[in-house]
């Protein structure tokens, strides 16, 4: 489930960014398809989860969303004009973002331990690792290949994985992302009809009804408020590394195949599980502040690299390593921040607040203003990456000077009191 669930995301989100304008979309057609996921994020934490949650089984509700946003992104495959465009990958989003929650409550409701969770959560990891895949092979120049003569298999491999696609043809192939995303989303449908009955948490409903309140009150502790605004800077950043990455590296500046861009893109995704099993003990090693602080650097590390080093081929490629840490260390540890110092039955609303920063404004804010910025520093066909990368690094070092300065929880790890 978790593998599938993730293959959907992970199959079309890296390459959109280099897709839309190859649709000749302006910047606030990309910026409107672009917002259409983080749009659906806000929706669904104050209203599709627990809509869902309160009144449908969770596998018929999972079922449900992801035949028919299957087939909405299947349309995305084949529409090239932007209304028609926009309006299939807002319906996919509201139908997916919801099901993020819904698995994790199948999940939980089927455990005997909740602590095996972390196992079943790192098939989303591997789910959007394997994403990558496909589009190694999916997106070689085959024409090239079959004009090349070959003396047995390995030559011909050698040969076809490195004549990915490139400009025009590249941007063509790219639809390939929406019919795999598809198909994931499909299989998952009709696989969710196999899953454990979760019958609706009605029961939840008043309890729940204004916990998200108690939240945000809690937010008037200033290392708490300095957090949640930190957490929208990160995302924002994530967010812009997403918008200009895949560009990036296959640009004339760096140069990587088209087909080789997303796998290796995904090593963030392997160092984020290595890097994921070593978080406990950094936290006790480090402490809070130092490991988020670690976090956000790893951002300001991959933007400078990214700007300094782009015809350093091998550089390029292991300083995504980075992404573990970035997301591990910042974000993974903020959760667990969270689950300490919230109350007990504010908990869920208050990783709600959070997850409405990364998933919701921070992309929003992101996606808006980055394809201006693209196209704001491109000019006759040549973007001035450094530029860009060095105005992400520089907010990602000003968000790491004002963690270390202003972020100061108390040394005793106590759940907060309103």
């Amino acid at each position: 489930m978790m593998v599938l669930e993730f293959v959907i995301w992970g199959a079309w989100l890296p390459q959109i960014f280099s897709y839309l304008p190859s649709l000749n979309f302006s910047a606030w057609q990309q910026s409107a398809i672009l917002n259409a996921f983080p749009v659906a994020a806000l929706v669904a934490m104050f209203f599709s989860n627990q809509f869902a949650d309160r009144n449908f089984a969770a596998e018929k509700f999972l079922a449900f969303s992801q035949l028919v946003g299957g087939l909405a992104m299947l349309g995305l495959a084949f529409t090239r004009d932007f209304w028609p465009f926009f309006a299939l990958m807002l319906l996919h989003c509201l139908l997916y973002v919801p099901t993020l929650s819904i698995v994790n409550s199948i999940a939980f409701a089927n455990l005997k331990e909740s602590k095996d969770f972390g196992l079943i959560r790192m098939g989303g990891t591997i789910g959007w690792v394997l994403a990558a895949w496909p589009f190694t092979f999916i997106l070689v120049d085959w024409q090239k290949v079959s004009r090349t003569h070959t003396s047995g298999l390995a030559d011909w491999l050698t040969t076809a994985l490195g004549s990915g696609l490139t400009g025009a043809a590249l941007q063509r192939g790219l639809r390939w992302t929406y019919v795999v995303a598809a198909i994931a989303s499909l299989l998952l449908a009709a696989f969710s009809l196999t899953l454990p009955h979760t019958p609706p948490k009605k029961a939840a409903a008043q309890k729940d009804k204004f916990a998200w309140l108690e939240a945000l009150r809690l937010l008037r502790r200033p290392f708490l408020l300095v957090l949640w605004i930190l957490t929208f800077v990160d995302a924002f950043v994530l967010y812009a590394y997403f918008n200009w990455a895949f560009i990036f590296l296959g640009s004339p500046q760096v140069g990587i195949k088209g087909n080789w861009i997303t796998p290796i893109m995904s090593i963030g995704q392997v160092a984020e599980i290595l890097t994921m099993a070593v978080l406990g003990m950094a936290l006790k090693r480090f402490g809070w502040r130092l490991t988020m602080i670690l976090g956000i650097l790893g951002h300001v590390v991959r933007f400078a690299v990214f700007a300094f080093f782009p015809q350093v081929t091998g550089l390029i490629i292991l300083v995504n390593l980075l992404h573990g840490i970035c997301y591990a260390f910042f974000f993974a540890a903020m959760f667990i921040f969270v689950d300490e110092y919230f109350p007990k039955d504010a908990r869920a609303s208050a990783q709600g607040l959070f997850n409405m920063m990364i998933l919701g404004l921070g992309c929003i804010a992101a996606n808006s203003l980055c394809p201006w910025l693209l196209q704001r520093y491109t000019s006759g066909g040549v973007t001035d990456f450094r530029t860009l990368f060095l105005m992400a690094g520089g907010v990602a070092a000003l968000a790491t000077l004002t963690l270390a300065l202003f972020f100061h929880p108390p040394a005793v790890q106590k759940p907060a009191q309103s």
